[in-house]
């Protein structure tokens, strides 16, 4: 049976060694944000901060820090989980043998949530000022919820079974904020929230909001979790957590999940907006002030008792990076039923998520052609584009997977040779231009403005890819460094980036311009431009966050040989990725070094965290 809440999970990992307390005080603003980051990077334990400055409530951090962790929390549904998922795609198997799926029958008992007419999470009011003011990063604009669960109904149709439970950032003061009175809600596109505040203006009807923060940890990984249409987050949470979920409903009032520690009730107001940000997001950078709706705060209350589980996210790895991971161990299978021919993908954390999406297709169009070209898998790649949060990916590398039965698709480097081999840049390369990208993604034409490629490849392979840089390699003038850092790509350190956004680089073009596609450099089917190749290709991370992070597909994809045909654009020599800093990215998250002095030595023998990092 899963936990009742949040001080039950707390003491159930304190007693198997996988919880610590940290009873020296420390500060929300900046100094437990830098902890938590410092212990998930080690592998360490989940961290209670028993005493926060100026607070009087408890912190809990690096909840989710490992995926045996976050495994351990849900060990007693998980197998009813994954069988009730794959059921998806063949109902009447339970059917058929319902006697071989005890454990998924009796889960299907806590879908439903159950309602009562009070509970512990309306216990105690307070204010704003009163919780924990997390900030994690220096250039914050004010404090921030990490791990909220905001809730939101149908205006057309009330209730549980129309309502979106989803992880929105909320900054709780700061900017333009009235202090207490409002804060800020943070949405990004794509999500449910979205669907339902649009309605309710549609229909001039208020557009009430509830944000819980805590709770038994099912509810928050319910609040990430990109689920089937028509099921609600909320049963969801019943199912992974092993018991229905208890919603104290009173008249007038959104539904409280009676176990959450804290609620923040409210309206969003109509028409209006306010700055929000800048914040410390999961791609490494600020995302930057932009207007989002404002929550009118109505009432504030908690249990007594009450915990406050947060994360801070930053360049990946991160603890949110476990979120992924154990969501694609639920979903991961789901997907050849939701795109067929689509055997496996991967969102790479270490790109940022978003920016690079790897798949393993099918190519069965023509399988009596005596050339494969890439057909089935433009189809499965729009396909992909246009489900749920796959539709974010800015990059999307395709293959067929009948070309290599045992390629790993987590294996990036095997991924990338297995594509660089094969590829055709003249034939290969799907622009879709003036599209929608990621809100916390700056690399576009403007905010949530860019573009999207698809690299489809099939096929024997073409070429073999070096290794080694050929003794008679060409440099155009200023372009310098040339560093290996995968078979076929090489990375090389050019001139700072001084276009306006949205436009070509004349020193990217005029690189292209002046090599030949047969001089030996286009040995390398893939060339990236960068501020700093040593730092590029010090690792594949690197590598994967800088040139996917920094490269709008459409403005920043450059070919030596480049030409267009019927308006498709390719190139005989190589792709040319720039994934130079522009002016009008956003700053990366640096850490301060102040902090990290104070973090080193709670690490330090004696300290809290000695032996954790």
């Amino acid at each position: 049976m899963g936990y009742r809440n949040l001080s039950e999970c707390v003491y159930d990992l304190e007693k198997t060694g996988q919880l610590i307390r940290i009873d020296t005080e420390l500060d929300a603003n900046l100094e437990i944000a830098a902890v938590q980051r410092r212990v998930y990077q080690s592998g360490g334990p989940a961290l209670l901060f028993t005493r926060v400055k100026g607070c009087s409530f408890p912190m809990l951090g690096n909840l989710f820090g490992t995926l045996e962790r976050t495994r351990f929390l849900f060990r007693d549904t998980l197998p009813a989980v994954l069988h009730l998922l794959s059921l998806k795609t063949d109902p009447m198997r339970l059917m058929k043998s319902p006697a071989a799926w005890p454990g998924t029958l009796r889960g299907t008992l806590n879908l439903l949530p159950r309602k009562v007419s009070r509970g512990p999470a309306l216990d105690c009011q307070t204010r704003i000022e009163n919780l924990p003011q997390l900030v994690s990063w220096p250039k914050d604009g004010g404090p921030f919820i990490t791990l909220p669960q905001v809730y939101s109904e149908s205006v057309s149709r009330p209730g549980w079974r129309h309502s979106n439970l989803g992880m929105y950032r909320v900054q709780l003061a700061g900017n333009q904020y009235r202090p207490n009175e409002e804060v800020g809600l943070h949405y990004q596109i794509h999500r449910g929230i979205g669907c339902h505040h649009t309605e309710a203006l549609e229909q001039g009807k208020p557009f009430r909001v509830n944000i819980f923060i805590g709770g038994p940890p099912a509810l928050t990984m319910a609040a990430v979790m990109p689920l089937p249409e028509g099921m609600p987050e909320l049963c969801f949470a019943g199912l992974l957590g092993g018991r229905r979920v208890p919603l104290i409903c009173q008249p007038g009032q959104l539904p409280v999940p009676a176990e959450v520690d804290f609620c923040i009730s409210g309206t969003v107001i109509p028409n209006k907006t306010l700055p929000e940000g800048p914040f410390g997001d999961h791609l490494g950078y600020y995302s930057l002030q932009h207007d989002f709706p404002v929550l009118a705060v109505d009432r504030v209350t908690h249990r007594r008792g009450a915990i406050w589980p947060f994360t801070s996210v930053g360049r990946p790895p991160q603890e949110d990076s476990t979120f992924g991971a154990f969501i694609h161990e639920l979903t991961g299978p789901l997907i050849p039923e939701l795109v067929p021919g689509v055997k496996a993908v991967h969102a790479v954390d270490a790109a940022g998520v978003h920016p690079l999406l790897l798949a393993i297709g099918s190519e069965r169009y023509a399988p009596f052609a005596e050339q494969q070209a890439p057909q089935e898998l433009l189809t499965q790649a729009s396909a992909l584009l246009g489900t749920g949060q796959l539709s974010l990916a800015k990059y999307l590398f395709i293959v067929a997977g009948q070309d290599n039965p045992q390629l790993d698709i987590h294996d990036v480097p095997a991924f990338f040779s297995h594509l660089l081999e094969r590829v055709d840049w003249q034939r290969d390369l799907h622009f879709h231009t003036r599209t929608t990208i990621d809100t916390l993604d700056y690399s576009g034409s403007g905010f949530q403005q860019g573009s999207k490629l698809v690299i489809a490849a099939t096929g024997p392979v073409q070429r073999q890819l070096p290794c080694e840089l050929p003794g008679d390699l060409f440099l155009p003038a200023g372009f310098r460094k040339p560093r290996i850092v995968l078979p076929g790509v090489l990375v090389i350190e050019a001139p700072a980036h001084h276009a306006p956004r949205g436009e070509a680089d004349t020193a990217a073009q005029s690189f292209c311009n002046a090599i030949d596609p047969e001089q030996s450099i286009n040995g390398f089917p893939l060339i990236v431009l960068t501020d700093d190749s040593d730092w590029t290709a010090r690792n594949l991370n690197n590598f994967l966050w800088a040139t996917f992070t920094r490269s709008d597909p459409a403005v920043d994809s450059y070919g030596i040989g480049a030409h267009t045909v019927s308006k498709h654009w390719g190139c005989s020599g190589s792709l040319v990725i720039d994934a130079r800093r522009k002016g009008h990215h956003a700053p990366a998250l640096e850490d301060d070094p102040v902090i990290e002095k104070k973090v080193d030595a709670l690490g330090a023998p004696g300290g809290p965290l000695h032996g954790v990092i």
